[in-house]
């Protein structure tokens, strides 16, 4: 049985403690999809709620720790050289919508380097946890990447840019060229559970660009302790600030890198002048 250390109980009892309020709320969710109003005030107050909750946890257990912060933005601690980076709720329009699937992210950096990561699903309780050089889990149960090693039988994950935000026409390229390769590209609506399911083996990959630092934090913590490969798209190594993602086992990462910049490459040539940097300048 995995042994969890002081740090990563401290995060376990926060996400765990944090979720109790949001799976009340997620109970509520269907009355009020028939509500005038609607849920969306409703779910922002919940967001809101679990932040707070998730600050004042962490703030006990570790007071000198910074943080950073989805909803209420980055704030120093009295050590500036460790932080909290926390997504109190991944997965809102899920949440919103009554689905299922949606998490608590809480990574602690140390010296610009994630050191701890925790991804909690409430409604099935899987707790992912990883230590950096310690491996990765589900609850107790240690994760490895999966071992496929044969593109054609790959399911492979993704973030589809939605209403005003983000490159849809890069995006369809991306997609397009991986379609042609893989057995199944997936779309649910969670980055932090995304990147816990390439940890886990269940995804063998995943990409997506226009990510925020506690998108990824704590799940690609996961996906490198369980044995995968994490950058961002462009080849990068910095994909918790760099915006874009790309994680997936040993076997996948370079194959499916190379597709995607190849797309992005074609887009380019066919772009009409000026075209691919507007694009760009609207990922944002």
């Amino acid at each position: 049985m995995a042994t969890r250390s002081a740090l990563i109980n401290v995060m376990v009892r926060a996400a765990e403690k944090a979720a109790r309020g949001l799976v009340r709320d997620f109970g509520e969710v269907e009355h009020l999809q028939v509500s005038r109003k609607g849920p969306a005030d409703f779910v922002s107050a919940a967001d809101m709620k679990a932040e707070k909750l998730l600050r004042e946890e962490l703030q006990k257990a570790r007071p000198d720790f910074g943080f950073l912060m989805e909803e209420t933005g980055a704030s120093k601690g009295s050590d500036p050289t460790a932080r909290w980076i926390v997504d109190p709720l991944d997965g809102t329009t899920n949440f919103l919508h009554g689905i299922p699937h949606w998490a608590i992210s809480i990574a602690a950096e140390k010296n610009g380097e994630i050191v701890a990561g925790v991804v909690y699903e409430p409604v099935h309780d899987q707790m992912f946890w990883a230590e950096k050089g310690q491996g990765a889990f589900l609850n107790h149960q240690r994760l490895r990447v999966s071992e496929r090693r044969n593109l054609a039988d790959a399911v492979i994950a993704t973030g589809i840019p939605f209403k005003g935000r983000g490159d849809h026409a890069g995006f369809l390229v991306e997609a397009e060229a991986l379609m042609k390769e893989v057995a199944g590209i997936r779309r649910f609506g969670a980055a932090s559970l995304d990147l816990a399911y390439v940890a886990a083996g269940r995804y063998d990959g995943y990409w997506e660009r226009g990510l925020a630092p506690w998108d990824a934090a704590a799940g690609q913590l996961l996906v490198t302790e369980a044995g995968g490969f994490v950058g961002e798209i462009g080849g990068g190594r910095n994909p918790v600030f760099g915006g874009t993602i790309l994680a997936a086992n040993a076997h996948f990462h370079l194959p499916i890198a190379k597709i995607l910049r190849g797309a992005t490459e074609r887009k380019v040539r066919s772009a009409p002048a000026g075209a691919a940097g507007a694009a760009d300048a609207g990922q944002g």
